[in-house]
């Protein structure tokens, strides 16, 4: 029986990537995915047929993936981190369910920008915390800001994926002003920029002036909680272990 493998190449280098990711694309007739991507992993997928495309075309992506597999090809969609959050799992599994089609899917796990991000920061996801994309392509800036709401009153430690664009540059601005609603300017902020990646940077700001960092798409932002601080070059959201232990 075919297979659809949905896998998550995590920041798109050998050390991150899982073995069973590998064997997914190994075993496939076809890979598919977003042309920066591909490019991360080309050396693992030389002689394979490869299928680029462009950020934007998920839909056209996923249908195509969906015929191959139906043809009898095993096929692998490939996203960033994880294919479940943020990536193309969800659009594969809407259409499944919209159209009542049966195929063999498999959905391969990857390390998630939250999780890259946050091994280079230190432990600022150590309590609990939540991920608001600020990309309003598929989602109204109405609910993004309701959400960035919710995430300062619940004092989360709060991950900012998409923070900017080409186009949407607002939105960001808009992020840390709720935010300075409901924590000091002097919170701690990461941003890591191309995580594992050539190019990759760091950084440790405040809610105040983190904005004035260079920041992209390939940029995740991390505004601690109330409770988070630094230390060195690490943040640490304490997990409260001082008050039980007594460190």
């Amino acid at each position: 029986m075919s297979t659809l493998y949905l896998v998550g190449i995590g920041p798109g280098n050998r050390g991150e990537i899982t073995e069973d990711a590998i064997k997914s694309l190994e075993g496939s007739d076809i890979i598919m995915g977003y042309t920066k991507y591909i490019e991360l992993i080309e050396k693992f997928i030389e002689n394979r047929n490869v299928v680029p495309g462009s950020v934007t075309d998920e839909m056209e992506r996923a249908n195509r993936a969906i015929n191959y597999v139906m043809q009898g090809k095993n096929v692998s969609i490939i996203s960033s981190g994880d294919s479940g959050i943020y990536g193309m799992a969800g659009i594969v599994f809407e259409i499944l369910a919209a159209h009542k089609y049966d195929i063999d899917v498999k959905i391969i796990p990857g390390i998630t920008a939250l999780n890259s991000a946050g091994s280079l920061l230190g432990v600022p996801f150590m309590n609990d915390f939540c991920s608001i994309s600020l990309s309003d392509r598929l989602t109204p800036v109405d609910i993004i800001i309701k959400r960035i709401h919710a995430a300062g009153s619940g004092d989360f430690v709060t991950a900012l994926y998409n923070p900017v664009s080409s186009r949407r540059t607002e939105l960001i601005k808009k992020a840390r002003e709720i935010m300075l609603e409901y924590r000091d300017k002097s919170t701690p902020v990461g941003i890591v920029k191309n995580a594992y990646r050539d190019g990759q940077k760091v950084e440790i700001s405040t809610l105040e002036n983190f904005l004035n960092f260079d920041i992209d798409m390939f940029t995740l932002v991390v505004i601690g909680n109330s409770s988070t601080y630094v230390y060195g070059k690490y943040m640490i959201t304490p997990r409260n272990y001082n008050t039980k232990y007594h460190i």
